[in-house]
């Protein structure tokens, strides 16, 4: 569920650490993780939180501590975008959901195909990918209705047109 969500983060107790928070985005969870609170950083997001000449010394540290607490995403200028994932066809249909900003994690994704004027649930398939495994051909183009944790909606019309193809990507004009 923490997949798109946004922490502040801080690196403490090893002398390449700066000190200085940054902000990191969630993009996969492991469900056997190592400890209680663990994040697995990029080469970058270490070397963001280390002092200048400093951050290949912090990427080779390993085992860091830091000090980390949620934060509401920000994506200046950006607006929701949606990844029509590879193996989508005409009966099934994958959606990875990006660049929201806000509150929380989004708890929903619901489809209305063309002209139908009926909301299908949209299932999580993992991360922020939501599927939808249909018993018909589907009919696009495809709206989008995005639910985020506190129960705000933004509804995307028409995001996915009539001619769209997997491993596109195709941005809304809606931002929470």
């Amino acid at each position: 569920k923490g997949c798109g969500s946004c922490y502040q983060i801080r690196c403490q107790n090893h002398p390449a650490c700066s000190g200085n928070p940054e902000t990191v985005i969630i993009t996969d969870m492991n469900y056997y993780p190592v400890a209680k609170y663990h994040f697995d950083l990029s080469g970058t997001a270490f070397g963001a939180m280390s002092k200048p000449g400093r951050n290949d010394e912090l990427r080779h540290a390993g085992i860091i501590d830091i000090q980390f607490k949620r934060v509401p995403c920000n994506y200046p200028g950006r607006k929701v975008t949606f990844h029509v994932e590879e193996g989508s066809n005409a009966v099934y249909l994958a959606v990875l959901v990006e660049f929201e900003d806000g509150d929380g994690d989004v708890v929903q994704v619901d489809l209305m195909e063309a002209n139908s004027g009926y909301w299908t649930p949209m299932r999580e398939s993992w991360g922020s990918i939501w599927r939808l495994d249909a018993n018909h051909r589907l009919q696009a183009p495809f709206s989008l209705r995005v639910t985020n944790e506190s129960g705000r909606k933004l509804v995307a019309t028409r995001v996915i047109p009539a001619n769209w193809a997997p491993n596109t990507y195709y941005r809304s004009i809606i931002q929470y």
